[in-house]
């Protein structure tokens, strides 16, 4: 049987975040997107997702998505056929991480939106070239759309994120780490390590892209994927 695909997309961004994947990947099974928008804790966004989501599905997240794409791995391991970790992390904020994201609260409900997604994104995390231009608009159309309480639920959450490094230790379903070659945000020497405590993953490294592969060059994350949804389950 084809296994189900659901995608879970980073901080602030919507399903336009895969819109060449889902285009291409639904082509030959199912996909679901789900939003990231309600609670504000990563449980709650866990639990409104297993409440939906087929019965086993592979799962793929982006950012904030990876770290909810976790979550479901550490609640249902039953569920999760397989899991792609895209630009994430597996760690919790430090409390000067989470101070920041204080005051950037305060910013987002004070109207500045808009520059406050400059910083959560900055086009230094892009990769570079003229292209990063566009892929950065398109974050900010995206967070407009979802608007501040939005942030502010998806900050709380981040704030108050659990460390799963022991998650992955436990993984036990085919599993890839994906990445740009140019992220500054989580550079790509941290993915490395996590993919490295993950049993039997694969590392993927994305060149021409940084912080947001699935924007930036969809077709070779496409390709990732591919190769991830081909992955053999590890032998027990």
């Amino acid at each position: 049987m084809v296994e189900p695909v659901v995608l879970l997309p980073a901080f602030m961004a919507d399903a336009r975040l895969f819109s060449h994947v889902f285009n291409r990947m639904s082509l030959s099974r199912a996909v679901m997107f789900a939003p990231l928008t309600q609670g504000e804790r990563i449980e709650e966004m866990a639990s409104t997702i297993l409440d939906q989501m087929p019965l086993r599905a592979a799962v793929a997240g982006v950012g904030l998505g990876g770290i909810v794409a976790l979550e479901l791995l550490r609640r249902a391991p039953d569920r999760i056929s397989r899991i792609a970790l895209m630009s994430t992390t597996p760690l919790a904020d430090t409390p000067p991480v989470s101070a920041e994201r204080e005051t950037r609260i305060v910013r987002a409900r004070s109207g500045r939106l808009e520059a406050v997604m400059s910083e959560e994104v900055p086009q230094s995390a892009l990769t570079p070239g003229a292209g990063r231009i566009a892929v950065a608009a398109e974050v900010q159309r995206m967070a407009h759309d979802l608007g501040a309480d939005v942030f502010v639920r998806q900050s709380r959450a981040m704030q108050r994120r659990r460390d799963q490094q022991s998650t992955l230790r436990k993984c036990k379903v085919p599993a890839a780490v994906i990445c740009g070659a140019h992220d500054t945000l989580i550079p790509v020497k941290r993915q490395s390590f996590m993919a490295e405590l993950i049993p039997d993953a694969t590392l993927e490294v994305v060149e021409g892209a940084g912080h947001l592969p699935v924007l930036e060059a969809p077709e070779a994350t496409l390709d990732a994927l591919e190769r991830w949804l081909a992955l053999a389950p590890p032998a027990r």
